[in-house]
C-alpha cells in the first residue's frame, strides 16, 4: 500500500488542474507579450487568472503580480522593502520558513537590524514582546511572521499582529504558504502589507505562485528587463502555471468548508489513534490542538528507543508510506529542525524521534489504519 502523508511538503495536482493546464499548453502557446492574437489569448488568460485569485483572497487584481512560488515571493518583498520603504529594522521569530530566514541573513549583513520576537514553549507569539520590539526606536520597521508554521501548524493570529504593525506604523509581511487555499483571507479588511503563496501547497503546479502587494505601495521590479507583472517582474509568464494555479484556488476556495470539516476528522482520528498507540507521544508545538494548530498536519515525538529510532524513516518508506522526518536524534539531541530547537520540550521528549504527517482530502481513514498498523511493529 501506498501512503502520502507529505502534503504540507507538496500537494497531488488535481485532475481538473491537470486538464485546465494541458488545454493551454495545446492551444495557447503564444507569448503573452506578443501584439497578435495568440499573444493576447495568452495574456487573457492571464489577468483572468490575476482577477481570480484576487476575487478569492479578496483585494484588487493590480496587487497580485505571480511569481515562481513561495521563496521568490518573500525574498521579493523582503529586499524590496528594505530598498524602497526604507526599512531599517525587520522583526521575524526564530520558526520561521528558511524563504525568510535566509534572506533575512542578508540583508542583515548590509545593515538591516533583525530582532527575533519571544516565542513560549509551543513557539507561540509573544505579542507584549511584538510590541515593544516594535517601540524600540523611530526606524521604519517590517514584521515578517508566517500565518501557519509548516513544521508545527501553529496558527497565527493574522488580525492581532497586523493592528499592532498598524498602531505602530509598521509594515506587515506574512508567509501565508500554508495557509491560501486551506484558509479564508479577506485583504481588503485584514491590516496585511504583503503576502507570499504557493500553487503547489493546495493541488496546483509547481513553480508558480504570488505575492500580494498592497496598492500604492511604491515598490521596484525586483527582477528587471521586460515590463511582465506589471513591471515587477520581468520575463516571459508561464501561461500554463498560472491558469493551474486559477484552477487550483477555484476549487479549494468552492470545496473549503465540506474538506476542512473532512480532514479536521481525518487528523483527530489520527490523534486518537496515535495516543492509544503511544500515551506516552508528544505533540510538537500545538499540532495536537485541534482549534489552535491548521487541520491539514500533525507533528508527533514517539517514544521510541534509540534502535527503533535510528530505523524509523527507513521502516515508514519500505511501507510505503510519506511522511517529513521532524528531527533527527543524534546522542540524544535534536538536529535538522530549527523549529523543533526552539521548542522547550522536556528532556525525555528531546530524544524522541519526530515525524510530520500532513493530509489532505485525497486521504482516508484506511490510509490512517495502515499507518498506525505499521508504527504498531515499533511498537512490540
Amino acid at each position: 500500500m501506498k501512503v502520502y502523508f507529505d502534503n504540507a511538503a507538496t500537494t497531488p495536482l488535481r485532475n481538473e488542474v491537470i486538464e485546465f493546464m494541458t488545454q493551454s499548453m495545446l492551444f495557447t502557446f503564444g507569448n503573452p507579450s506578443s501584439t497578435h492574437a495568440f499573444g493576447r489569448s495568452a495574456k487573457s488568460l492571464i489577468e483572468t487568472a490575476r482577477k481570480s485569485v484576487a476575487k478569492h483572497l479578496n483585494c484588487e487584481p493590480q496587487e497580485i503580480i505571480f511569481t515562481s512560488g513561495g521563496t521568490e515571493s518573500d525574498n521579493m518583498i523582503l529586499r524590496r522593502a528594505v530598498k524602497n520603504l526604507n526599512i531599517r529594522t525587520i522583526i521575524s521569530s526564530p520558526v520561521e520558513h528558511h524563504a525568510v530566514l535566509h534572506a533575512l541573513d542578508d540583508l542583515k549583513k548590509e545593515g538591516v537590524k533583525i530582532r527575533y520576537v519571544d516565542l513560549d514553549e509551543n513557539a507561540s507569539l509573544n505579542f507584549d514582546h511584538l510590541e515593544s520590539l516594535l517601540k524600540v526606536d523611530e526606524t521604519p520597521k517590517l514584521v515578517s511572521l508566517m500565518h501557519i508554521n509548516n513544521e508545527i501548524g501553529n496558527i497565527l493570529d493574522l488580525d492581532r499582529v497586523g493592528a499592532i504593525c498598524k498602531a505602530n506604523a509598521s509594515y506587515f509581511h506574512t508567509d501565508a504558504v500554508q495557509g491560501v487555499g486551506h484558509f479564508d483571507f479577506d485583504l481588503q479588511s485584514q491590516p496585511i502589507d504583503f503576502l507570499a503563496a504557493a500553487a503547489h501547497k493546495f493541488h496546483g503546479p509547481k513553480g508558480v505562485g504570488f505575492a500580494y502587494i498592497r496598492k500604492n505601495t511604491p515598490i521596484d521590479p525586483f527582477i528587471v528587463g521586460g515590463p511582465q507583472e506589471r513591471g515587477l517582474r520581468a520575463g516571459t509568464e508561464s501561461v500554463h502555471n498560472i491558469i493551474g494555479l486559477q484552477k487550483a484556488i477555484e476549487i479549494a476556495y468552492k470545496n473549503l468548508e465540506e474538506e476542512r470539516t473532512y480532514i479536521t476528522g481525518l487528523k483527530k482520528y489520527f490523534i486518537d489513534q496515535l495516543k492509544t498507540l503511544f500515551p506516552e507521544a508528544h505533540f510538537n508545538g500545538l499540532s495536537g490542538n485541534l482549534e489552535q494548530s491548521t487541520y491539514t498536519l500533525v507533528n508527533v515525538a514517539l517514544p521510541l528507543d534509540d534502535s527503533k529510532s535510528q530505523l524509523l524513516n527507513f521502516h515508514m518508506d519500505l511501507k510505503g508510506i510519506a511522511c517529513s522526518k521532524g528531527s533527527a536524534c543524534q546522542a540524544g539531541a535534536d538536529s535538522g529542525s530549527h523549529v523543533l530547537g526552539t521548542l522547550k520540550r522536556p528532556n525525555a521528549v528531546k530524544k524522541y524521534p519526530s515525524l510530520r504527517f500532513s493530509f489532505s482530502s485525497f486521504n482516508t481513514k484506511e490510509e490512517v489504519d495502515y499507518v498506525i498498523q505499521s508504527l504498531s511493529v515499533l511498537r512490540e
